[in-house]
């Protein structure tokens, strides 16, 4: 048994409640108390008859403490990069003629086939380490670029490995074969879907927690993406899409119709879309990096007003967005979409919880997890300032990292 003492917290913003001069109380790897230092309580019942008997006490020097950040969307899983098509893209190249360059996902699937375990899973851990360096303690994480049976499911079991290691975030796997057709599919879309389909089961049995598909021009269509989300729910994976990137082709209303965890994306939502997911519940997850790289943004000020709940990611991913920092995203959040720094905050804790299905993290409360980032400023207002505010410390489960 451990009980650690946070004190001399400058300002403590939980996801409920806002503290100056406060304190955190944590028992093992949950948080047994929180509030200001003035009403810490001599003795917790089951934790401590004495808060001087506490193991370790940790003098934060008046620094702005938050719940570990929730990075909502990912695509971790990949051998190589797509500069030379990033450069392309910037010159005003279109996509088809990146494809014919030898660009676009069909290039990153071909690399990470022929990549070996040993060389992936080191690119993998080094990225899930920069997020959790970076104050993001827990990370949705995609499959998606090998497109077989045999290769999604070792991708599968490769998160969830690596998530055991030290250094290491949370991570809610999501089964992404839907991604595109792989080029063995070719002419033959509906075969592969239904191979995707059957494919779900095996992937909940080797960890995966969520199912997506990418349901947009260029990638499937909604009755497409209905049959393999449904296979997935059949199997108790958690539902959800890649809605409106490029087009509107009836993602959002699927997502509605099936109960989606989350749509996501949503650069060409309009304002029937959101009347839907706020009619539904849907929540929606945002990504300012790659709406700012297409420059399409979604309305989120307007989803935030009727109601919707958002969580943001960065969705790093080799072609369009290489961010491995939450505390950038809230940044870019704010600055791109409008969000005041409360509500960015929030979708990048909270919302994040919501739309992965935990609910033991995304505040400072007793009894949820003790992820908790003391970071290198007194107020939250740095995020909107700092474009990739630096934390001084990271906590897992009540345990420091750095």
């Amino acid at each position: 048994m451990t009980v650690r003492l946070l004190t001399n917290i400058g300002r403590l913003w939980t996801g409920n409640d806002v503290f100056s001069n406060a304190a955190i109380l944590v028992h093992n790897d949950r948080i047994a108390w929180v509030g200001r230092a003035a009403d810490l309580p001599q003795s917790v019942p089951g934790v401590v008859d004495d808060i001087v008997d506490v193991d370790h006490v940790e003098n934060l020097g008046g620094a702005l403490v938050t719940p570990g950040l929730i990075d909502a969307h990912t695509h971790p899983v990949y051998a190589g990069n797509r500069y030379a098509e990033m450069a392309m893209r910037s010159g005003g190249s279109t996509p088809s003629a990146i494809t014919a360059a030898g660009g676009g996902i069909g290039s990153t699937v071909t690399v990470t086939r022929g990549t070996d375990p040993w060389t992936l899973c080191n690119g993998v851990r080094e990225r899930l380490r920069d997020w959790l360096l970076g104050g993001t303690t827990t990370v949705e994480a995609k499959t998606g670029y090998h497109l077989t049976r045999d290769g999604e499911l070792a991708d599968v079991r490769l998160l969830r490995e690596l998530e055991k290691e030290p250094m290491m975030p949370r991570v809610h796997v999501t089964f992404l074969a839907a991604h595109v057709v792989p080029p063995e599919y070719f002419g033959r879309q509906r075969d592969y879907v239904e191979a995707v389909g059957a494919w779900c089961a095996d992937a909940a049995a080797a960890g995966a927690d969520s199912v997506d598909v990418y349901c947009d021009e260029g990638h499937f269509t909604a009755e497409e993406a209905r049959w393999v989300l449904a296979s997935g729910r059949n199997v108790g994976l958690l539902p959800r899409v890649h809605a409106g990137a490029y087009s509107r082709r009836g993602a959002v209303q699927l997502a509605a119709e099936l109960g989606c965890a989350s749509a996501d994306l949503l650069h060409h939502t309009t304002d029937e879309d959101i009347a839907i997911l706020a009619r539904y519940g849907v929540p929606a997850v945002v990504c300012p990096g790659t709406a700012l790289q297409r420059g399409s943004l979604p309305p989120v000020r307007r989803m935030l007003a009727q109601g919707v709940t958002v969580a943001l990611g960065s969705d790093h991913n080799p072609g369009h967005c290489g961010i491995t920092s939450m505390s950038l995203v809230i940044s870019l959040a704010v600055a791109a979409f409008g969000m005041s720094v409360g509500d960015a905050l929030r979708a990048a804790t909270l919302g994040g919880a919501t739309v992965l299905g935990v609910p033991d993290r995304g505040v400072l409360a007793p009894g949820r997890l003790a992820d908790i980032v003391q970071w290198d400023a007194d107020h939250e207002g740095a995020f909107a300032w700092a474009f990739g505010l630096k934390p001084r410390r990271v906590w897992r489960g009540g345990t420091p990292v750095q």
